[in-house]
């Protein structure tokens, strides 16, 4: 299920999509053309069926993104990649990471996926310690025990009412590992201009309690990158750690700073940074479900285990969060990474960062629209002079698919892989250009937008809303849940 930002949201449509099963609402798609499974079937349908069935909904939902109108989500693009990750998958499948005895093959894949991870977060350059690293769920997954890491660290040092320092634009997967770890989380605001934070705001935040700051590469609001060269200093300074969270950049980042783009050391060649989450599943161009933490000494990383030898089933142990794992995963994450190496990664990375830069120059050409910060291959841009999220509406029939952001309101585009393709970049000047003026217009008549700030885009018919509404939110979020797993009536 998406996760859902309701801090400020603007009235939508209830829909998480392109309406594919023809019916007038998307709450139960499909249920106009295929069975409806109400229990399980007595009698099992033929595979030749089932796969048949499974065809035609995912051609038909690709066809959402294919264009490359939609924002993030699809970060490959490449059908012909896809079926050599599903082969690479299908594979292993069926394998349990948990059993290396069994399936060896899971420690040689893990295990040179983290060597590379390291390797293109410069492991070289850890003097004093031997670094490590832990491949997981994906970016939330990453957070999650990085957070955990440094909770358990400060309970050893007898640190029993810890904080963690972020910026406010440092993802909301900090705020969830907080909340369920017991953490307390100080929010740090950025520079409205630069969308940056300060070492000296940060510096602010800390006290004899704080464990950790947390800086981006890049953040998901503006793809702008935190100053962590100063974030480090400061953490050795305090004697804390500090996190960077590259989930979005950490690989795609490195091959632009190769190319020569103006991408400032993020990774281990920074003193002070002591773990960093890059995700595999999104630059990476490995299937969802994979991400790697590292850490600069294995010591943290000890912060993760897990045992319970006195169990009657036997001696328990875990090393991280997860149980049992889909090998596939670990197999195609490992197949992509050395299929497409670095002249591959660097490749692409060509391709989206010059696609980037032409889709902000569009963006700055027109005279009632900012670029937000300084950002490099994802971008956001706001008005001062029209409600931004009218040029949403009016470009989602289009096909075009953007995130919305809000303080301030504005459009989040994550440029992947699919809007390097001809044409894309043409349609959007020609698309933004008509939006615009319909948002003029529109604005200087006081109708209110559909679209607003959610975050993955997916819409909720929630308005003006804010923090101070947990009943409410947790209201609405139980009838977009039961709506989302529901079925049809009767």
């Amino acid at each position: 299920m998406p996760e859902y930002a309701c801090a400020r949201l603007a009235s939508v449509p209830n829909e998480s999509g392109p309406n594919h099963s023809g019916t007038a609402s998307s709450d139960h798609p499909y249920a106009d053309r295929f069975p409806v499974n109400r229990r399980l079937p007595e009698q099992g349908r033929p595979r030749a069926e089932v796969l048949a069935e499974l065809e035609q909904i995912a051609t038909e939902e690709d066809r959402a993104w294919e264009g490359g109108k939609v924002s993030g989500t699809m970060y490959c693009g490449d059908h012909d990649h896809y079926a050599y990750l599903t082969e690479a998958f299908g594979r292993f499948a069926h394998v349990n990471a948990l059993q290396r005895d069994i399936c060896p093959s899971m420690t040689r894949f893990e295990g040179e996926i983290i060597a590379m991870t390291l390797d293109l977060m410069h492991g070289e350059a850890v003097t004093g310690t031997e670094p490590g690293g832990l491949v997981t769920t994906g970016g939330s997954g990453s957070i999650l025990h990085a957070v955990l890491a440094y909770r358990e660290q400060a309970y050893a040092a007898g640190n029993r009412s810890p904080n963690l320092v972020k910026p406010e634009t440092a993802h909301v997967a900090f705020d969830k590992a907080c909340h369920l770890l017991g953490v307390e989380l100080r929010v740090v605001p950025v520079d409205p201009a630069t969308t940056l934070v300060t070492a000296a705001a940060m510096a602010d935040a800390i006290d004899e309690h704080t464990i950790a700051l947390v800086g981006s590469a890049g953040n998901y609001p503006y793809g702008t990158i935190d100053p962590i060269a100063s974030l480090g200093e400061l953490a050795l300074e305090r004697g804390i750690g500090l996190h960077v969270d590259g989930c979005l950049g950490g690989f795609v980042l490195p091959f632009g700073e190769e190319l020569g783009y103006d991408v400032p050391e993020f990774d281990f060649r920074v003193p002070g940074v002591t773990t960093i989450s890059a995700d595999t599943h999104k630059y990476g161009y490995a299937l969802k479900g994979t991400s790697v933490l590292l850490f600069r000494d294995q010591a943290l990383r000890a912060g993760q285990y897990f045992h319970q030898v006195s169990w009657s089933g036997g001696k328990y142990m875990s090393p991280s969060i997860e149980g049992s794992r889909s090998g596939g995963l670990l197999a195609a994450t490992w197949a992509s990474m050395v299929h497409l190496g670095r002249d591959g990664y660097r490749r692409y990375a060509a391709d989206i960062f010059s696609t980037a830069e032409a889709m902000m120059k569009v963006v700055r050409a027109q005279e009632d629209l900012r670029i937000m910060g300084s950002p490099t291959f994802c971008f956001s841009f706001a008005s001062d002079e029209l409600d931004i999220y009218h040029v949403a509406d009016h470009m989602r029939p289009k096909g075009w698919r953007f995130n919305g952001q809000q303080y301030p309101d504005a459009i989040h585009m994550a440029v992947t892989r699919p809007q390097t393709q001809p044409g894309v970049v043409e349609a959007f000047e020609a698309d933004l250009v008509e939006a615009i003026a319909y948002a003029r217009e529109r604005s200087a008549a006081g109708v209110a937008a559909e679209s607003g700030a959610i975050y993955g885009g997916v819409p909720g018919g929630l308005a003006g809303l804010t923090d101070d509404v947990t009943d409410f939110i947790e209201q609405i979020m139980d009838s977009m849940l039961d709506a989302q797993m529901s079925l049809p009536p009767q």
